[in-house]
């Protein structure tokens, strides 16, 4: 009777057991750009000498974690330092492999040294590459190297993840690295794979994608989470309405941060981004009814790597001590000093950074006017010694300088296409610009000046810019009407190189390109 009594007790305990909800982790970054370790979040004015962010911070959250869990990535994985730069990537899929990643997406800078490069990360990597809508323009098939989705099993859960690359990749990686590649819309993808996916019977669907909500979040950490989006912007937000049945979108590229997840009323879906340089990870909580199995709540939250919350796991700064020792005998050497910080701009239009770059690409070649795009600059340059590390952050791309011949009216073209309500994507020399915000935020009104006078329409200018805007790039468009287009095969972080070796640098003074508010 006791036997009978012991194993009637048993089973109410499994029984019990089989009721309650299970739970499963889904861990995300994004736009890690070779950020591998921790530094100071000088980006945040409370706790700027506080560290954060890099792998070892992640792996020591990740040995805290009591739910199972996955960990996705969402591309653009090493361009941005020497330890990402030297090695093509190859450390970040080291990395990545020790930290157990489940699946990744190649982000439109994966290309930037060729796909050939990013093929060897994927030869290398112990998780798959997953792009549902890259093709080979030639025989339609998707690369060797990428999956369009695969199965992850967890605890007894199957999570099917459909990788989804930026459309914007055609255009936002050198644009001869990828020509021979079909960047097909991201939503029409979705919707054509689910059903696909569906037949495998997934406990849930994950969209995983380079990709962001929108462009006017970029950059911003945010709590979206009351916002209302009617109609939907071209993004993630959009995926997720076209394809009904993804639980969970995880975008990047615009290095935007949600604080707390956005439920999306009209699609159900959940959608996270988790900011830029591994100093945040988004983890969302998945809860699954145990008697039916299915999906009946998610909780998305971002959470900063604060190193003295986290701490740092010493098997993997074991590994990244390897790398910089290894990086630092080249990056280490300091090539001149800067008398002032060199900085971005606070409102957005033309930076000391930005205009000072474009003034010794400017001298360099020995043209009229210089134009560099905004994003090539990825960190400012601080007062003091300045290190070859220093520049590689900074403009963290090998490009050229190339030079041409345009006109008056192709520049204003130019500026249109580049300006934006609170930003501009272009910054220049040798010109100054003044616009207005139209409707919708369009610019309006562009004056163009030379020296002081206005820039005539068929007044014809030797320009410089760098291969990327030359070659189509994104806001590069009006470069490919240029005439006589010469690649000067001049590095642009040479030129660099040279400036921080003739002696101190100073920034000039921003107000090339102002916004003229119209009075009220």
């Amino acid at each position: 009777m006791k036997k009978i009594f012991l194993c009637l007790t048993a089973l109410l305990v499994l029984t019990a057991l089989r009721a309650t909800a299970a739970t499963l982790a889904v861990y995300h970054t994004s736009d890690v750009h070779g950020w591998y370790s921790a530094r100071p979040a000088l980006w945040d004015n409370a706790n700027s000498t506080r560290s954060i962010g890099g792998f070892p911070a992640l792996s020591a959250l990740l040995k805290k974690e009591t739910t199972p869990y996955i960990l996705l990535d969402s591309g653009d994985m090493f361009q941005g330092t020497p330890e990402g730069i030297l090695t093509k990537g190859l450390a970040s899929v080291i990395l990545m492999n020790q930290l157990r990643y489940a699946a990744a997406v190649p982000g439109n800078h994966d290309y930037d040294y060729s796909e050939a490069r990013l093929q060897a990360m994927a030869v290398h990597a112990a998780f798959p590459l997953l792009a549902a809508n890259i093709y080979v323009k030639k025989t339609g098939a998707t690369p060797a190297y990428l999956k369009p989705y695969t199965i992850v099993e967890k605890d007894g859960k199957r999570l099917a993840v459909l990788g989804l690359a930026g459309k914007h990749t055609a255009a936002s990686t050198l644009p001869e690295n990828v020509k021979h590649l079909d960047f097909r819309d991201e939503a029409a993808e979705a919707a054509r794979w689910l059903p696909v996916i569906k037949k495998d019977n997934p406990d849930a669907v994950i969209v995983l994608a380079h990709l962001g909500l929108s462009e006017d979040l970029s950059l911003k950490r945010v709590d979206i989470s009351t916002w209302t989006f009617n109609p939907a912007p071209p993004g993630t937000l959009a995926v997720a309405r076209a394809a009904q049945g993804i639980n969970l979108v995880l975008g990047g590229h615009n290095h935007t941060a949600f604080l707390n997840g956005y439920h999306d009323p009209v699609s159900g879906a959940w959608l996270g981004e988790s900011g830029y340089g591994l100093s945040y990870v988004t983890r969302a909580e998945m809860t699954f009814d145990d008697a039916t199995g299915k999906l009946t709540g998610m909780d998305v939250k971002l959470i900063p790597l604060w190193t003295d919350q986290t701490g740092e796991d010493p098997v993997v700064l074991n590994m990244l001590s390897g790398f910089n020792a290894d990086v630092e005998a080249a990056m280490g050497k300091v090539i001149g000093s800067a008398a002032a910080d060199l900085k971005f701009s606070p409102d957005g239009l033309d930076s000391g950074i930005g205009g000072w770059l474009c003034d010794i690409t400017r001298q360099a070649a020995g043209a009229d006017m210089a134009f560099h795009n905004t994003k090539a600059l990825r960190a400012e340059i601080k007062n003091g010694p300045v290190r070859l590390r220093d520049l590689y952050q900074a403009m963290p791309f090998d490009n050229t300088i190339v030079t041409m011949r345009l006109n008056g009216a192709q520049i204003k073209k130019l500026m249109a296409d580049n300006l934006r309500p609170d930003m501009s994507y272009i910054q220049v020399s040798g010109l100054e610009v003044g616009f207005k915000r139209g409707p919708g935020g369009k610019p309006v009104d562009i004056q163009l000046k030379r020296n002081g006078l206005p820039v005539g329409p068929k007044e014809v200018f030797l320009v410089a810019t760098n291969n990327y805007l030359a070659g189509g790039g994104t806001g590069g468009d009006v470069f490919a009407r240029g005439k006589d287009i010469k690649d000067t095969l001049v590095q642009v972080r040479d030129v660099m190189i040279k400036a921080f070796e003739a002696g101190p640098v100073t920034a000039p003074k921003t107000g090339r390109i102002v916004l003229t508010r119209s009075p009220k």
